[in-house]
């Protein structure tokens, strides 16, 4: 019921994303005091609270999957070996992702004062790779541990996220004007435009 092989692919995933987003988070720090609570209370509180059940389950798997065998579902091993395809794509997104925001990269909705409008790498494409990322790891992770809760919880913070990307593009375009509007004209939110 849980290949090693797979496990072990996830834990390195785990061991080299984590990691890179945590020195990204670092070299982003300003010292600007950014008001969260832009974000509103509901998305503020659910979004960490639902961040962190999820993280939580997957590391609970990590070090010990029987753990969460309560959640476990019978996928086959190709679906699952497609999560952890799926899985390296969101992760290679990430990375690709992180490098191009630089000091833009914040855990909120809200602007720093040296904000910039970032066209470059993913963003060339989409408006909210960090996003879609995110939704890509819920759906690899979840079918690579083959874990309903996983799935679950995941699923509930991308919906957040959704809802959250309306109010950091009012943000941007209260920032940006003009500038962000075309932006937005010639870029998908979550997908690449045809």
């Amino acid at each position: 019921m849980y290949p090693p092989s797979i496990r072990l692919l996830l834990f390195a995933g785990f061991a080299i994303i984590v990691p890179i987003g945590i020195w990204h988070r670092l070299q982003a720090r300003t010292g600007e005091k950014l008001d969260r609570r832009q974000e509103g209370l509901f998305i503020l509180v659910t979004l960490r609270l639902g961040g962190l059940a999820t993280m939580a389950g997957f590391i609970a798997y990590l070090i010990g999957p029987d753990c969460m065998a309560w959640a476990a579902v019978p996928l086959p091993d190709w679906l699952r070996w497609t999560g952890v395809g799926i899985g390296f794509i969101a992760g290679s997104l990430i990375i690709w992702t992180l490098r191009n925001l630089g000091k833009n990269l914040t855990d909120t909705v809200v602007t720093r004062k040296e904000h910039t409008l970032v066209t470059s790498g993913p963003y060339r494409w989409i408006r909210h790779p960090f996003y879609l990322s995110a939704a890509l790891a819920v759906l690899g992770n979840s079918f690579a541990a083959a874990n309903w809760f996983l799935l679950l919880t995941g699923c509930v913070l991308v919906v957040l996220l959704m809802i959250r990307a309306r109010k950091e593009e009012k943000n941007l375009i209260a920032r940006f004007g003009d500038d962000y509007r075309h932006y937005m004209q010639r870029t998908g939110r979550f997908v690449p435009r045809l």
